[in-house]
Protein backbone atom coordinates (compact mmCIF):
# COMPACT_ATOMS: atom_id res chain seq x y z
CA UNK A 1 0.00 0.00 0.00
CA UNK A 2 1.08 3.63 -0.70
CA UNK A 3 0.31 5.94 -2.91
CA UNK A 4 3.53 7.39 -4.85
CA UNK A 5 3.68 10.95 -6.51
CA UNK A 6 6.77 12.21 -8.42
CA UNK A 7 7.11 15.46 -9.56
CA UNK A 8 9.18 16.28 -12.58
CA UNK A 9 12.48 18.34 -12.28
CA UNK A 10 12.08 22.28 -12.13
CA UNK A 11 8.49 22.48 -12.46
CA UNK A 12 7.98 24.05 -8.86
CA UNK A 13 11.40 25.39 -8.17
CA UNK A 14 11.40 24.05 -4.43
CA UNK A 15 14.97 22.83 -4.97
CA UNK A 16 17.13 25.68 -3.91
CA UNK A 17 20.63 25.14 -4.91
CA UNK A 18 23.86 27.63 -4.26
CA UNK A 19 26.13 28.33 -6.81
CA UNK A 20 28.96 28.26 -4.74
CA UNK A 21 29.24 26.01 -1.42
CA UNK A 22 32.22 27.50 -0.20
CA UNK A 23 35.34 25.38 1.67
CA UNK A 24 34.20 21.64 1.70
CA UNK A 25 36.32 18.80 4.20
CA UNK A 26 32.92 16.97 4.66
CA UNK A 27 30.89 16.55 1.20
CA UNK A 28 26.76 17.05 2.03
CA UNK A 29 24.94 16.59 -0.91
CA UNK A 30 21.73 19.19 0.16
CA UNK A 31 19.58 18.75 2.69
CA UNK A 32 16.27 16.83 1.52
CA UNK A 33 13.02 19.77 2.51
CA UNK A 34 10.27 18.42 3.92
CA UNK A 35 7.03 19.92 2.93
CA UNK A 36 3.77 21.06 5.06
CA UNK A 37 1.03 18.28 5.29
CA UNK A 38 -2.11 18.39 6.77
CA UNK A 39 -2.36 15.91 9.31
CA UNK A 40 -6.53 16.99 10.48
CA UNK A 41 -7.49 16.22 7.41
CA UNK A 42 -6.25 12.62 6.60
CA UNK A 43 -6.29 11.57 10.70
CA UNK A 44 -8.83 14.07 11.66
CA UNK A 45 -11.56 11.36 11.81
CA UNK A 46 -8.59 8.77 13.39
CA UNK A 47 -7.49 10.58 16.27
CA UNK A 48 -7.65 12.80 19.06
CA UNK A 49 -7.43 16.66 18.20
CA UNK A 50 -4.79 16.82 20.96
CA UNK A 51 -2.71 14.17 18.88
CA UNK A 52 -3.24 15.67 15.88
CA UNK A 53 -2.36 18.93 16.33
CA UNK A 54 0.66 17.61 18.50
CA UNK A 55 1.80 15.80 15.39
CA UNK A 56 1.19 19.00 13.37
CA UNK A 57 3.25 21.23 15.45
CA UNK A 58 6.20 18.99 15.98
CA UNK A 59 6.47 18.51 11.62
CA UNK A 60 5.99 21.83 10.95
CA UNK A 61 8.52 23.10 13.07
CA UNK A 62 10.60 20.37 10.93
CA UNK A 63 9.50 22.16 7.81
CA UNK A 64 10.04 25.85 8.48
CA UNK A 65 13.85 25.17 10.16
CA UNK A 66 14.78 22.94 7.33
CA UNK A 67 13.60 25.28 4.70
CA UNK A 68 15.63 27.59 6.62
CA UNK A 69 18.73 26.04 7.12
CA UNK A 70 18.83 23.85 3.82
CA UNK A 71 20.03 27.08 1.15
CA UNK A 72 22.40 28.33 3.74
CA UNK A 73 23.93 24.50 5.10
CA UNK A 74 27.51 25.56 3.39
CA UNK A 75 29.56 28.30 3.89
CA UNK A 76 27.53 30.95 5.20
CA UNK A 77 26.90 28.70 8.22
CA UNK A 78 30.45 28.59 9.37
CA UNK A 79 30.32 32.09 10.20
CA UNK A 80 26.93 31.42 12.47
CA UNK A 81 28.37 28.51 13.58
CA UNK A 82 31.59 30.47 14.95
CA UNK A 83 29.18 32.94 16.74
CA UNK A 84 25.93 31.10 17.82
CA UNK A 85 27.98 27.21 18.55
CA UNK A 86 26.06 25.68 15.31
CA UNK A 87 23.05 26.01 17.41
CA UNK A 88 21.10 26.18 14.42
CA UNK A 89 21.92 22.76 13.65
CA UNK A 90 21.40 21.92 16.94
CA UNK A 91 18.23 22.92 16.96
CA UNK A 92 16.99 21.52 14.07
CA UNK A 93 18.61 17.50 15.02
CA UNK A 94 16.32 18.07 18.33
CA UNK A 95 13.67 18.74 16.33
CA UNK A 96 13.71 15.96 14.35
CA UNK A 97 14.32 13.59 17.53
CA UNK A 98 11.32 15.05 19.35
CA UNK A 99 8.79 14.65 16.30
CA UNK A 100 10.45 10.25 15.45
CA UNK A 101 8.82 8.88 18.51
CA UNK A 102 5.56 10.47 18.04
CA UNK A 103 5.59 9.46 14.34
CA UNK A 104 6.00 6.23 15.31
CA UNK A 105 2.89 5.81 16.61
CA UNK A 106 1.21 5.59 12.91
CA UNK A 107 2.94 2.00 12.58
CA UNK A 108 1.73 0.87 16.21
CA UNK A 109 0.75 -2.64 15.90
CA UNK A 110 0.81 -2.52 11.84
CA UNK A 111 -1.94 0.45 12.17
CA UNK A 112 -3.43 1.18 8.45
CA UNK A 113 -2.94 4.58 10.14
CA UNK A 114 0.56 4.58 8.77
CA UNK A 115 -1.25 4.84 4.99
CA UNK A 116 -3.63 7.71 5.74
CA UNK A 117 -0.78 10.37 5.31
CA UNK A 118 0.64 11.37 1.87
CA UNK A 119 4.27 12.80 3.05
CA UNK A 120 5.98 15.46 0.37
CA UNK A 121 9.95 15.63 0.69
CA UNK A 122 11.92 17.81 -1.72
CA UNK A 123 14.56 15.86 -3.32
CA UNK A 124 18.28 16.83 -3.91
CA UNK A 125 19.95 13.90 -5.97
CA UNK A 126 17.15 12.58 -7.46
CA UNK A 127 16.09 14.30 -11.14
CA UNK A 128 12.37 13.74 -9.89
CA UNK A 129 11.91 17.73 -7.98
CA UNK A 130 10.19 16.20 -5.05
CA UNK A 131 8.76 12.76 -4.16
CA UNK A 132 5.37 12.03 -2.27
CA UNK A 133 4.43 8.37 -0.71
CA UNK A 134 1.29 7.68 1.79
CA UNK A 135 3.41 6.25 3.60
CA UNK A 136 5.05 6.49 7.34
CA UNK A 137 7.90 4.37 6.58
CA UNK A 138 9.39 6.99 4.18
CA UNK A 139 8.59 9.52 6.15
CA UNK A 140 10.89 7.70 9.00
CA UNK A 141 13.56 7.14 5.80
CA UNK A 142 13.79 10.96 5.39
CA UNK A 143 14.09 11.76 8.94
CA UNK A 144 16.77 9.41 9.54
CA UNK A 145 18.48 10.54 6.12
CA UNK A 146 18.37 14.32 7.58
CA UNK A 147 19.75 13.61 10.54
CA UNK A 148 22.63 11.91 9.13
CA UNK A 149 22.94 15.08 6.79
CA UNK A 150 22.80 17.31 9.44
CA UNK A 151 26.00 15.23 11.18
CA UNK A 152 27.80 15.40 8.09
CA UNK A 153 27.28 19.37 8.07
CA UNK A 154 28.56 19.45 11.78
CA UNK A 155 31.47 17.40 11.34
CA UNK A 156 32.27 19.35 7.74
CA UNK A 157 32.10 22.69 10.47
CA UNK A 158 34.15 21.18 13.21
CA UNK A 159 37.18 20.25 10.07
CA UNK A 160 37.31 23.57 8.70
CA UNK A 161 40.88 24.47 9.21
CA UNK A 162 40.86 27.99 11.43
CA UNK A 163 43.67 30.35 12.02
CA UNK A 164 45.25 29.37 15.15
CA UNK A 165 45.98 31.96 18.18
CA UNK A 166 49.34 31.71 17.65
CA UNK A 167 49.12 32.71 14.25
CA UNK A 168 50.85 29.92 12.45
CA UNK A 169 49.03 28.05 9.35
CA UNK A 170 45.42 27.40 9.73
CA UNK A 171 44.25 23.81 11.46
CA UNK A 172 41.95 21.66 13.20
CA UNK A 173 42.32 21.33 16.87
CA UNK A 174 42.70 17.88 18.45
CA UNK A 175 39.10 18.20 20.46
CA UNK A 176 37.70 19.00 17.42
CA UNK A 177 39.10 16.26 15.48
CA UNK A 178 38.11 13.49 18.42
CA UNK A 179 34.25 15.12 18.14
CA UNK A 180 34.02 14.78 14.49
CA UNK A 181 34.87 11.08 15.17
CA UNK A 182 31.82 10.22 17.59
CA UNK A 183 29.59 12.54 14.81
CA UNK A 184 31.07 10.38 11.94
CA UNK A 185 30.18 6.62 14.16
CA UNK A 186 26.64 8.45 15.08
CA UNK A 187 25.95 9.61 11.36
CA UNK A 188 26.53 6.03 10.11
CA UNK A 189 24.46 4.37 13.04
CA UNK A 190 21.31 6.51 11.26
CA UNK A 191 22.02 5.38 7.84
CA UNK A 192 22.86 2.15 9.13
CA UNK A 193 19.50 1.68 10.66
CA UNK A 194 17.71 3.33 7.82
CA UNK A 195 18.94 0.01 5.77
CA UNK A 196 18.70 -2.43 7.86
CA UNK A 197 15.35 -1.51 9.93
CA UNK A 198 13.64 1.04 7.97
CA UNK A 199 14.46 -0.09 3.96
CA UNK A 200 12.81 -3.50 4.81
CA UNK A 201 9.64 -2.03 6.04
CA UNK A 202 8.72 -0.65 3.01
CA UNK A 203 6.60 -2.74 0.21
CA UNK A 204 9.10 -3.45 -3.15
CA UNK A 205 7.34 -1.03 -5.14
CA UNK A 206 7.69 1.94 -3.29
CA UNK A 207 11.30 0.82 -2.87
CA UNK A 208 11.65 1.01 -6.61
CA UNK A 209 9.90 4.32 -6.58
CA UNK A 210 11.93 5.89 -3.79
CA UNK A 211 14.07 8.84 -4.98
CA UNK A 212 17.62 8.30 -6.16
CA UNK A 213 18.47 10.27 -2.24
CA UNK A 214 17.09 7.36 -0.38
CA UNK A 215 18.76 4.44 -2.66
CA UNK A 216 19.69 1.59 -0.28
CA UNK A 217 22.81 2.06 -2.32
CA UNK A 218 23.38 5.37 -1.65
CA UNK A 219 22.66 5.16 2.10
CA UNK A 220 25.17 2.50 2.50
CA UNK A 221 27.57 4.93 0.81
CA UNK A 222 27.30 7.55 2.79
CA UNK A 223 27.65 5.26 6.26
CA UNK A 224 30.60 4.04 4.35
CA UNK A 225 31.52 7.68 3.49
CA UNK A 226 31.39 8.50 7.27
CA UNK A 227 33.43 5.46 8.48
CA UNK A 228 36.16 6.48 6.26
CA UNK A 229 36.57 9.69 7.28
CA UNK A 230 36.25 8.71 10.18
CA UNK A 231 39.03 6.77 9.52
CA UNK A 232 40.95 9.18 8.24
CA UNK A 233 40.86 11.56 10.92
CA UNK A 234 42.16 8.73 13.15
CA UNK A 235 45.03 8.08 10.73
CA UNK A 236 46.26 11.84 10.69
CA UNK A 237 45.98 11.38 14.73
CA UNK A 238 47.97 8.59 14.68
CA UNK A 239 50.55 10.51 12.58
CA UNK A 240 51.07 13.29 15.06
CA UNK A 241 51.40 10.83 17.94
CA UNK A 242 54.74 9.85 18.80
CA UNK A 243 53.24 6.37 20.53
CA UNK A 244 51.32 5.37 16.82
CA UNK A 245 52.79 2.45 15.43
CA UNK A 246 54.12 2.07 11.61
CA UNK A 247 51.99 -0.94 11.80
CA UNK A 248 48.90 1.07 13.14
CA UNK A 249 49.09 3.83 10.67
CA UNK A 250 49.43 1.05 7.84
CA UNK A 251 46.30 -0.85 8.79
CA UNK A 252 44.24 2.71 9.30
CA UNK A 253 44.94 3.80 5.62
CA UNK A 254 44.43 0.53 4.50
CA UNK A 255 41.05 -0.02 6.02
CA UNK A 256 40.03 3.86 4.52
CA UNK A 257 40.93 1.67 1.05
CA UNK A 258 38.37 -0.59 1.77
CA UNK A 259 35.38 1.99 2.98
CA UNK A 260 35.74 4.23 0.02
CA UNK A 261 35.84 1.23 -2.26
CA UNK A 262 32.88 -0.22 -0.91
CA UNK A 263 31.48 3.73 -1.01
CA UNK A 264 32.38 3.41 -4.80
CA UNK A 265 30.61 -0.24 -5.38
CA UNK A 266 28.05 0.83 -3.80
CA UNK A 267 26.83 4.24 -6.42
CA UNK A 268 28.98 3.39 -9.33
CA UNK A 269 25.67 2.00 -11.04
CA UNK A 270 22.93 4.62 -9.68
CA UNK A 271 21.37 7.33 -11.55
CA UNK A 272 23.39 10.49 -10.28
CA UNK A 273 22.92 12.56 -12.56
CA UNK A 274 21.85 16.03 -11.35
CA UNK A 275 24.60 18.32 -9.57
CA UNK A 276 24.46 17.44 -6.57
CA UNK A 277 24.82 13.69 -7.41
CA UNK A 278 27.30 14.02 -9.72
CA UNK A 279 29.14 16.12 -7.17
CA UNK A 280 28.68 13.17 -4.98
CA UNK A 281 29.84 10.62 -7.11
CA UNK A 282 32.97 13.05 -8.09
CA UNK A 283 33.44 13.24 -4.57
CA UNK A 284 33.32 9.29 -3.50
CA UNK A 285 35.87 8.36 -6.57
CA UNK A 286 38.23 11.59 -5.04
CA UNK A 287 38.47 10.47 -1.45
CA UNK A 288 39.02 6.61 -2.78
CA UNK A 289 41.83 8.12 -4.96
CA UNK A 290 43.36 9.80 -1.83
CA UNK A 291 42.60 6.32 0.41
CA UNK A 292 45.04 4.71 -2.18
CA UNK A 293 48.05 7.57 -1.87
CA UNK A 294 47.45 6.71 2.53
CA UNK A 295 47.64 2.99 1.96
CA UNK A 296 50.45 2.82 -0.83
CA UNK A 297 52.65 5.38 1.14
CA UNK A 298 52.40 3.43 4.56
CA UNK A 299 53.24 0.18 2.78
CA UNK A 300 56.51 1.57 1.49
CA UNK A 301 57.73 1.70 4.72
CA UNK A 302 56.29 -1.48 6.08
CA UNK A 303 58.08 -2.83 2.62
CA UNK A 304 61.68 -1.53 3.46
CA UNK A 305 61.15 -2.77 6.95
CA UNK A 306 61.28 -6.13 6.12
CA UNK A 307 63.72 -5.82 3.62
CA UNK A 308 66.00 -4.28 6.67
CA UNK A 309 65.37 -7.04 8.31
CA UNK A 310 66.35 -9.72 6.00
CA UNK A 311 69.80 -8.27 5.76
CA UNK A 312 70.53 -9.67 8.67
CA UNK A 313 74.83 -10.52 8.89
CA UNK A 314 75.62 -13.48 10.68
CA UNK A 315 79.40 -14.19 10.49
CA UNK A 316 79.53 -11.41 7.38
CA UNK A 317 76.85 -13.37 5.34
CA UNK A 318 73.49 -12.08 4.49
CA UNK A 319 71.26 -14.69 5.42
CA UNK A 320 68.41 -13.62 2.87
CA UNK A 321 69.74 -11.76 0.32
CA UNK A 322 67.04 -12.88 -2.05
CA UNK A 323 63.97 -11.27 0.44
CA UNK A 324 65.73 -8.07 0.80
CA UNK A 325 65.72 -7.38 -3.39
CA UNK A 326 62.27 -8.32 -3.49
CA UNK A 327 60.86 -6.17 -0.43
CA UNK A 328 63.38 -3.33 -1.69
CA UNK A 329 61.41 -3.75 -4.97
CA UNK A 330 57.73 -3.61 -3.33
CA UNK A 331 58.87 -0.54 -1.87
CA UNK A 332 59.65 1.32 -4.79
CA UNK A 333 56.87 -0.05 -6.55
CA UNK A 334 54.47 1.06 -3.58
CA UNK A 335 56.19 4.43 -3.64
CA UNK A 336 56.12 4.50 -7.32
CA UNK A 337 52.44 3.95 -7.08
CA UNK A 338 51.48 6.23 -4.39
CA UNK A 339 53.08 8.86 -6.23
CA UNK A 340 50.91 8.00 -9.17
CA UNK A 341 47.94 7.89 -7.10
CA UNK A 342 48.87 11.25 -5.57
CA UNK A 343 48.47 13.06 -8.76
CA UNK A 344 45.16 11.23 -9.83
CA UNK A 345 43.65 12.88 -6.98
CA UNK A 346 45.13 16.47 -7.93
CA UNK A 347 42.89 15.73 -10.63
CA UNK A 348 39.50 14.12 -8.82
CA UNK A 349 40.02 16.56 -6.06
CA UNK A 350 39.88 19.31 -9.34
CA UNK A 351 37.32 17.75 -10.73
CA UNK A 352 34.91 17.64 -7.70
CA UNK A 353 35.57 20.94 -7.04
CA UNK A 354 34.92 21.99 -10.62
CA UNK A 355 31.10 20.71 -10.70
CA UNK A 356 27.92 22.41 -9.56
CA UNK A 357 27.49 23.89 -7.18
CA UNK A 358 31.40 25.25 -7.36
CA UNK A 359 33.26 24.30 -3.86
CA UNK A 360 36.98 24.86 -2.69
CA UNK A 361 39.75 22.74 -0.86
CA UNK A 362 40.50 23.65 2.46
CA UNK A 363 43.74 24.83 3.54
CA UNK A 364 45.83 20.96 3.61
CA UNK A 365 45.89 19.75 6.96
CA UNK A 366 45.96 16.21 8.84
CA UNK A 367 47.40 13.38 6.94
CA UNK A 368 46.94 15.28 3.15
CA UNK A 369 49.34 18.08 4.09
CA UNK A 370 52.16 15.73 5.43
CA UNK A 371 51.67 13.39 2.44
CA UNK A 372 51.79 16.32 0.18
CA UNK A 373 55.27 17.07 1.51
CA UNK A 374 56.27 13.56 1.59
CA UNK A 375 55.63 11.74 -1.24
CA UNK A 376 57.07 13.91 -4.22
CA UNK A 377 60.41 14.62 -1.83
CA UNK A 378 60.96 10.93 -1.34
CA UNK A 379 59.83 9.63 -5.20
CA UNK A 380 62.66 11.89 -6.77
CA UNK A 381 65.14 10.50 -4.57
CA UNK A 382 64.60 7.41 -3.21
CA UNK A 383 63.02 5.93 -6.49
CA UNK A 384 66.07 7.17 -8.35
CA UNK A 385 68.66 5.64 -6.33
CA UNK A 386 66.73 2.16 -5.86
CA UNK A 387 67.24 2.24 -9.57
CA UNK A 388 70.34 2.59 -9.70
CA UNK A 389 71.08 -0.27 -7.15
CA UNK A 390 68.71 -2.62 -8.72
CA UNK A 391 67.57 -3.71 -12.78
CA UNK A 392 64.14 -2.77 -14.28
CA UNK A 393 63.46 -6.71 -14.12
CA UNK A 394 63.83 -6.20 -10.37
CA UNK A 395 62.17 -3.50 -9.32
CA UNK A 396 58.09 -4.08 -9.69
CA UNK A 397 56.30 -1.99 -12.27
CA UNK A 398 52.77 -2.44 -10.80
CA UNK A 399 52.04 -1.80 -7.04
CA UNK A 400 51.68 -4.83 -4.80
CA UNK A 401 48.46 -6.05 -3.72
CA UNK A 402 47.50 -3.84 -1.10
CA UNK A 403 46.87 -5.61 2.27
CA UNK A 404 43.00 -6.84 3.51
CA UNK A 405 42.25 -5.57 7.06
CA UNK A 406 38.86 -6.37 8.72
CA UNK A 407 37.30 -3.27 9.09
CA UNK A 408 37.25 -2.21 13.19
CA UNK A 409 35.53 1.33 12.93
CA UNK A 410 31.95 0.79 12.82
CA UNK A 411 28.32 2.61 13.20
CA UNK A 412 27.12 4.01 16.39
CA UNK A 413 24.08 1.01 17.28
CA UNK A 414 21.42 3.31 16.95
CA UNK A 415 17.23 2.25 17.05
CA UNK A 416 14.36 3.75 16.63
CA UNK A 417 12.91 4.97 19.79
CA UNK A 418 10.29 3.81 21.17
CA UNK A 419 6.71 5.00 20.77
CA UNK A 420 5.59 8.16 22.56
CA UNK A 421 3.36 7.39 25.54
CA UNK A 422 1.07 9.72 24.28
CA UNK A 423 -0.45 7.29 22.24
CA UNK A 424 -0.69 4.88 24.54
CA UNK A 425 -3.24 7.46 26.10
CA UNK A 426 -5.12 7.80 22.29
CA UNK A 427 -5.72 3.80 23.03
CA UNK A 428 -7.17 4.60 26.55
CA UNK A 429 -9.58 7.66 25.58
CA UNK A 430 -10.38 5.31 22.36
CA UNK A 431 -11.46 2.47 24.79
CA UNK A 432 -13.15 4.80 26.98
CA UNK A 433 -15.16 5.94 24.36
CA UNK A 434 -15.83 2.99 23.03
CA UNK A 435 -17.18 1.94 26.37
CA UNK A 436 -19.44 4.44 27.00
CA UNK A 437 -20.83 4.53 23.65
CA UNK A 438 -21.85 0.42 23.98
CA UNK A 439 -23.49 1.66 27.40
CA UNK A 440 -25.79 4.33 25.25
CA UNK A 441 -26.68 2.14 23.03
CA UNK A 442 -28.03 -0.26 25.95
CA UNK A 443 -29.73 1.71 26.95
Amino acid sequence: MGCLVSTPKDTVGNRRRPANIGEVSVYVPGLRIPKPVDFSQSLGDHLSKSLVERLSALRTRIVVMAGQEGPTITRTRRKTATQHGGSTLADLQQALEDYLPVLLGLMKDGSQLQHKVQFVWVNQEDDAEETAMSNAWYEVLSILHLMAMLSFSQANLLLLPRTSSDGYQPKVTEESRRASIDIFIKAAGYLDCAVRHVHPQLPTELKRNLPVDLAEGVLRALCLQALGQGVDIQLGMAIDSTKATLAVKRRLACEMVKYWQQAQDNIMNLPLLNGWGEKHRLFVKWKYVEAKVRCNFYCVFAYALAAIRCCIYYHGLILDEGNTEKFHGMAVAALQAADEYFKESKKACDAFHAAPPLSRNPPLWGTMKYLSEKIPKDTSSKVRINRDLYSHEKIMETAPTLPDFALALKPDEYQLPPVDPSWNMEHMNKGQTGSNQLRNDRR
